[in-house]
């Protein structure tokens, strides 16, 4: 006998708490996880910078690995079982760097993490089972709504922690993560119905088959450089943004998660209350090409801004360009049968991790490098202009993109 599938709007309430979760025991880290590995590195703020994207670029590399397995994993088994694989992961992680005696320890955990990260792209996939192509766009603002959530509460409260311990911010995190899997296993449904599901195939299931499965859907390959390089960028910008605010503005930690919490807030109203509106009006493309242009701008703006304060100032701007990244994940979803949506999910994840190996070693390395002391002019913002040339590159990569699919007329957006 088929199960019925779970009603869309307490699936999606659901899923969106299991997000709210997940990006609380995240954002907890931020403010406390540079200055934690700069007293590693002997106080060293240059030399700790660059050990820090190396811990981040770990678990990107084993996100890249495993994410298109969890992807069609979850295609086979269900989303459910993945979500709480990806959330033990996250709860052994963050108890291990609590207690970590050595920065060896970090990247062990860091191995652990990122093997098992799949809460993102299953969420999404979540969300295609139950939604309608129609209002997939606005669901996706849902779940940046929720990544707002999680930002508000995670780095403020992981800065006021970190006041009182550094690793304080990291045990709060695993308890949030293992609330995270008591939830998926006594309330989160399955999603994904059996004759929507389909057999585990290794080819599909490896960063290189899984982006060669891709060939069989053009619109959504042609957007696979693009996504790259936005998400490139972005993680330039947020991996450097700790180093870059103590340093420039002397921050504290709870400074620093202020502003975050700040970017969580402006973010969430832009994606809880916008989307819907702007989304559908102007159509997903539209949304993408004017929330990339508005990253774009936004990225240089924090690289020159001569003050604290004006970084707030910038965020009241780009948070706007939240509008981009609902707008794409509906515009891909269109073009994936049901069957196909944990694969593509997991692809997307992959080309994210994948980005995120170099993408946190640029940045470190590029500060380092600007605030040296044998520098004769300091540029500490040099990762954030980087992040905007990558940019505008997926700009261009996007719109060509777009043109080619509806130039064949196969798919309006």
């Amino acid at each position: 006998m088929t199960a019925s599938p779970p009603d869309r709007a307490p699936a999606t309430r659901f899923i969106f708490i299991t997000l709210v979760l997940a990006v609380i025991g995240f954002g907890l880290l931020i403010p406390v996880l540079p200055k934690l590995i700069v007293e590693f590195s002997g106080g060293d703020v240059a030399a700790g910078s660059g050990t820090y994207g190396w811990i981040i670029s770990v678990f990107a590399l084993m996100q890249f690995v495993f994410s298109p397995i969890l992807g069609s994993l979850s295609d086979r088994f269900g989303r459910r079982r993945i979500i709480l694989i990806a959330t033990a992961g996250s709860a052994i992680d963050y108890a291990i760097m609590a207690w970590a005696p050595t920065l060896a320890w970090f990247f062990v955990a860091r191995i652990i993490a990122g093997s098992t990260a799949g809460v993102l792209s299953t969420a999404n996939a979540y969300i295609a089972d139950v939604t309608p192509p129609e209002k997939r766009a606005q669901a996706f603002g849902l779940l940046g709504a929720a990544f707002g959530i999680g930002f508000i509460i995670g780095p403020v409260l992981g800065g006021f922690l970190g006041n009182y311990s550094l690793r304080l911010p990291f045990w709060v995190a695993a308890g949030c993560s293992a609330a995270n899997w008591l939830y998926g296993y006594f309330v989160l449904p399955e999603s994904l119905q059996p004759e929507n599901r389909r057999e585990f195939s290794w080819k599909r299931a490896n960063p290189v088959g899984a982006l060669a499965a891709l060939r069989h859907f053009p619109a959504v390959l042609g957007l696979v450089e693009s996504f790259f390089l936005l998400t490139l960028a972005q993680v330039m910008l947020q991996s450097t943004w700790a180093l870059y605010t103590g340093y420039r503005y002397q921050w504290s930690p709870l400074q620093i998660g202020l502003s975050l919490m700040f970017v969580g807030v402006a973010s969430g109203l832009v994606q809880a209350t916008l989307v819907k509106r702007i989304v559908p009006k102007i159509g997903d493309t539209r949304a993408v090409i004017v929330g990339l242009c508005i990253s774009l701008v936004s990225q240089i703006g924090y690289g020159f801004a001569p003050h604290g304060w004006v970084i707030y100032a910038i965020v009241c701007v780009g948070c706007f360009a939240g509008i981009a990244q609902p707008a794409l994940q509906s515009y891909i979803t269109k073009h994936v049968p049901p069957n196909e949506q944990g694969s593509v999910q997991g692809v997307f994840s992959g080309v994210a991790s994948l980005a995120g190996i170099p993408g946190p070693f640029i940045a470190s390395h590029s500060f380092g490098w600007a605030i040296a002391p044998a520098r004769a002019v300091h540029l500490p913002g040099v990762a954030f202009f980087e992040g905007s040339a990558l940019t505008l590159l997926a700009l261009i990569l996007a719109v060509r993109s777009f043109g080619k699919d509806h130039g064949s007329a196969q798919h309006p957006a």
